[in-house]
């Protein structure tokens, strides 16, 4: 979190929040939603300007009822999640692979989950900004923890990532287990609308 952005609610601590305007889409793309694309359920227009592109990153957060915001100064832009808060690519290297989120922090792997979509998630451990809200005026907390959580894989790396994977068919889905750093980790089947209650996350905050 941006130390001017902490100031800035020191010292305007009852800005209102914004809903709505902000999505993050399947491809770990910021997408700037108006009014029209709200009314008329549009995805919005991706946002291009790679400095406001990283101040978003670099101040993306949740509260503990599992809402990611984006700090905007003083403001909280509360984030409408296409899919799963982490969007992950996998990059191959000279030794190993690694995972980075969509913000470029690493993602820790401890398995995979399919759902009945073909989608794949990795799940794992990745740095959180944490907020908790003391309703007091002059006390802001927000911690930075390594917490378990969930990503969708980029759909551009499921052909590197299938040939990571030993699939077994299962009903409506596929499990098994993926090779990762020469460890072998589960691949676990799932319904895609038991991500959220699960791992803890609102796709549509509201207030």
């Amino acid at each position: 979190m941006d130390e001017r952005v902490l100031r800035s609610l020191i010292k305007w601590p009852n800005v209102p929040h914004c809903f709505g305007w902000l999505a993050l889409d399947r491809r770990g793309q910021w997408r700037m939603r108006d009014e029209f694309a709200q009314q008329n359920k549009l995805t919005g227009s991706v946002i291009r300007h790679v400095a406001l592109n990283e101040f978003i990153a670099r101040n993306y957060a949740r509260d503990t009822t599992g809402r990611y915001f984006f700090q905007n100064g003083p403001q909280r832009v509360f984030i409408t999640l296409d899919a799963t808060p982490w969007i992950v690519r996998l990059h191959p290297t000279a030794n190993n692979m690694h995972f980075t989120t969509q913000c470029q922090m690493p993602f820790h792997p401890q398995g995979a989950l399919s759902d009945e979509l073909g989608n794949i998630y990795i799940t794992g451990l990745t740095q959180q900004t944490i907020y908790t809200d003391f309703e007091q005026a002059d006390k802001i907390s927000f911690t930075q923890t390594a917490e378990l959580s969930v990503a969708l894989l980029h759909d551009h790396d499921l052909a590197l990532f299938s040939e990571l994977a030993t699939i077994q068919e299962q009903a409506c889905s596929f499990g098994g287990s993926w090779i990762w750093h020469e460890k072998a980790l589960p691949l676990d089947p799932i319904s895609a609308n038991e991500l959220c209650e699960r791992f803890g996350f609102i796709k549509t905050p509201n207030a």
